[in-house]
């Protein structure tokens, strides 16, 4: 045995997907045209796969700030704020991300899976337990993992299950951390919030929401599922992200637990990582502002999310269980996904190709994301290829 043997399994299932067309790792995006078009192997073609939910990566405001900040501050910071300092814009975001959420305390992280890394691997440590939904992002397991505490799963949005555990552990339910998502990245579930926080007040445990996908989406201020299920006050702690419905990047957490200032000097993503760049902070802040004061384009994507979800539904594919902008249909087989994902692409049409071991339960998956700046001209081209390619790769089903 090798160092570089554990790479003999990657590298056959690599070949295999290559074999099959384009990689979608080495897939080029050769220009950007707007939220929902890109120039993709001189193709123009349609962009249903990018979590651009408010489709606001172009919007003149936002692009404005970015370009200000550019000129006044320069490229990028160069080192942590520990390291560096604070400019002054990571302070006011932060400041508006905790009034936006009406918490006390605002912590910005240079992406979002930094901040699960830093925000879990700080909360929960060596004496404690953190009980995880099944189906979590990448990015809450390797937080997990980082603090060194217990880590016990809980079957995916099954609430007797999360009980049952907290039940085991007797008293060191008091030292758990349960962590859900507001909307599930890979089928596009909400989390049944109201039992859940039922269950952590009835055992004394911690509860973190990621709200990555449900920033922006969910809610009548579109604050996310906790805005929505009414029970903001009983989250302890809610991460999320700007690259999704604030068209950046970076991420974040907010709470009313006075704790969250002290985890600023514990956190070790937080301390050793260079800051967000200045642009990238003006843009955000304008996005939070848009997101604040345009319901129409929350209004607008879930007009948008029903007309995808219910057209794939009609032609016959298997969806996630409820509309929501992440719109997954599922395939039987890894062959048929990439051979249909390549067909897509020659149709002008971008979606994600998500395959096990990344899937939940082994599904192949062709996962689209809903845009408030799609058209219905793009959704209904977009359902008529994939009824087209259905029909087209019906030998590759039998």
């Amino acid at each position: 045995m090798t160092l570089f043997d554990k790479f003999t399994p990657v590298r056959t299932a690599h070949q295999a997907i290559v074999d099959n067309g384009v990689d979608p790792f080495r897939l080029i995006v050769q220009h950007v045209f707007s939220p929902t078009e890109a120039m993709i192997n001189n193709r123009r073609t349609i962009l249903a796969g990018t979590n651009n939910y408010l489709g606001l990566t172009f919007d003149p405001q936002c692009i404005a700030a970015a370009r200000e900040a550019l000129e006044r501050h320069g490229t990028g910071t160069t080192g942590s704020r520990m390291a560096n300092g604070s400019f002054e814009g990571h302070v006011a975001l932060e400041k508006e991300l905790a009034a936006f959420y009406g918490c006390s305390t605002a912590i910005v992280f240079s992406t979002g899976y930094q901040a699960n890394l830093g925000i879990l691997s700080t909360l929960a440590g060596p004496e404690d337990v953190i009980l995880l939904d099944a189906d979590s992002h990448a990015s809450i397991y390797d937080g997990c993992r980082l603090g060194g505490a217990e880590i016990i799963r809980f079957r995916h949005n099954d609430v007797n299950d999360l009980e049952k555990r907290l039940v085991r552990l007797g008293a060191r339910a008091t030292r758990t951390l349960i962590v859900l998502e507001g909307i599930y990245s890979m089928l596009g579930d909400r989390a049944p919030l109201a039992a859940i926080v039922a269950i952590k007040e009835k055992y004394g445990a911690c509860l973190v929401v990621d709200e990555a996908h449900s920033l922006g989406v969910l809610g009548s201020h579109g604050r996310g599922l906790a805005e929505e299920a009414k029970l903001e006050d009983s989250v302890d702690f809610i991460v999320g992200t700007f690259s999704k419905s604030l068209g950046s990047t970076g991420g974040f957490c907010v709470s009313r637990r006075p704790e969250l200032d002290y985890i600023r000097y514990m956190s070790r993503p937080y301390i050793f990582s260079a800051s967000l760049c200045p642009s990238v902070v003006a843009s955000t802040r304008m996005a939070l502002k848009i997101l604040e004061g345009n319901h129409q384009l929350r209004e607008r994507l879930w007009e948008n999310s029903h007309v995808l979800y219910e057209g794939l539904q009609k032609v016959g594919f298997s969806l996630g269980p409820e509309v929501s902008p992440v719109v997954a249909a599922t395939v039987p087989s890894k062959e048929y996904a990439i051979a249909f994902w390549n067909g897509l692409i020659e149709q002008g049409v971008y979606v994600n190709l998500m395959l096990p071991p990344a899937t939940p339960n082994g599904l192949s998956l062709l996962r689209c994301s809903v845009s408030a700046a799609h058209t219905t001209d793009q959704l209904t081209y977009i359902c008529e290829t994939f009824a087209s390619l259905k029909e087209k790769l019906s030998e590759l089903q039998a």
